[in-house]
């Protein structure tokens, strides 16, 4: 057992000793938390407001899923960006069920050229959805691409995008957002890539020069773009990377 010393001189709480003695269940982690959590997106959305993104709350994936499938009409194009984020909501399974044309190059692109030419078509979607890899509480959307997709459709080309994101991926600020690619979603995303990089064999962001990283575009939007409308769904859960 390891005990940490008290430091020579320092009194005794007596009324530890005497008093009713504290017990575990009167801490309320849970509670103090979610408490925090609360305001802390509260700024968060209030900042991406400011910054004339639109922005929501929704407890969970399936008010996210129903959020989102409200913001398509019927017979829209909708281009998906690869997201974590997107599959643990559930949203291919709710927009299997609208009547919509869905461009997913990853998932529908059987080779190179493929994936290439639903890449170029997701530009011309009515609709892009996508996750983000932080959202800061000063309201900027930060992102880290290795071809430049994802990043590229959140802010031309399509009429609308609209970004899911769970609580756990709010940082302060810039700083801290690439802090959170470099250290945490990046070394797990090209784990979950099967990329050959020193992220992969370590843990740790190296820098690399690796032609198989994917750490080669950093795109910040920091207000919303003119020509595209911009939606953030937070949801009150932890998901993705």
């Amino acid at each position: 057992m390891i005990r940490v010393p008290r430091k020579a001189g320092l009194p005794v709480n007596h009324s530890l000793i005497i008093g009713t003695i504290p017990k575990k269940e009167e801490i309320d982690m849970e509670q103090w938390q979610q408490w925090f959590q609360e305001k802390q997106v509260e700024r968060t959305i209030n900042a991406l407001k400011k910054n004339n993104f639109e922005a929501v709350f929704v407890p969970d994936s399936k008010a996210a899923c129903e959020e989102v499938l409200k913001q398509i009409p019927d017979g829209a194009t909708v281009g998906v960006g690869g997201s974590v984020t997107l599959i643990q909501a559930g949203l291919p399974e709710a927009l299997a069920s609208r009547n919509i044309q869905l461009i997913w190059p990853i998932r529908q692109g059987k080779t190179p050229g493929e994936i290439f030419d639903l890449i170029r078509k997701s530009f011309s979607a009515d609709v892009f959805l996508s996750g983000t890899n932080a959202v800061t509480e000063d309201g900027k959307l930060f992102n880290v691409d290795a071809t430049g997709n994802r990043v590229g459709a959140m802010f031309i080309g399509p009429r609308k995008t609209i970004i899911v994101t769970g609580v756990n991926k709010i940082v302060k600020d810039l700083d801290a957002a690439e802090k959170r690619v470099k250290e945490w979603v990046a070394p797990q995303n090209a784990k979950r890539l099967g990329r050959k990089t020193p992220c992969v064999e370590t843990g740790v962001c190296a820098d690399c020069k690796s032609p198989e990283r994917i750490c080669n575009i950093y795109v910040t939007l920091a207000k919303k773009p003119v020509r595209t409308d911009v939606l953030v769904i937070l949801v009150g859960e932890q998901l993705g990377i």
